[in-house]
């Protein structure tokens, strides 16, 4: 497979200047490395990005992540391998890559209360900016077809 062009992101030189912003300033919010590829992971899975699920797979092993944290992040709910925090970032994951699923108000405040319970200001903020850039980058990719195991940069 191969993808229909090179990937915007790359293609108008001012794209991949904010993107790397963007992944800048999730930096700064102290997401430890594993969480941030555990959060890629999901959205990338859920929006059928598999150019993003290679990567975060491959990501996450070279992290040091257990076999089963990476083959459980589909089913995080049953699996037993994540912490109450890591469930809390998951959940929010879900809730905004999946927008339009709900009926009701997108982030709950029961949600959002158990997020906070977990992460300080800087590290919401950098989840959030993760989960929308991560859905930006799926969005790309699946317009594009890019393949899984390509590389950018």
């Amino acid at each position: 497979m191969q993808a229909r062009m090179k990937n915007p992101a790359f293609v108008l030189p001012d794209g991949i200047k904010g993107i790397g912003s963007l992944f800048r300033a999730v930096e700064q919010g102290g997401i430890p490395e594993e969480l941030q590829e555990l959060i890629g992971l999901r959205a990338s899975q859920i929006n059928g990005c598999s150019a993003c699920v290679h990567a975060h797979v491959q990501n996450l092993a070279k992290a040091g992540a257990s076999a089963e944290r990476i083959a459980s992040a589909a089913a995080w709910r049953e699996a037993p391998f994540y912490t109450d925090a890591e469930r809390a970032a998951l959940r929010l994951t879900e809730a905004v890559t999946r927008l339009a699923d709900r009926s009701e108000e997108p982030v709950p405040d029961g949600l959002w209360d158990e997020v906070a319970d977990h992460f300080d200001e800087e590290e919401v903020a950098a989840l959030l900016l993760l989960i929308g850039v991560t859905n930006l980058f799926n969005r790309l990719n699946s317009a594009i077809r890019e393949p899984a195991g390509t590389t950018w940069g």
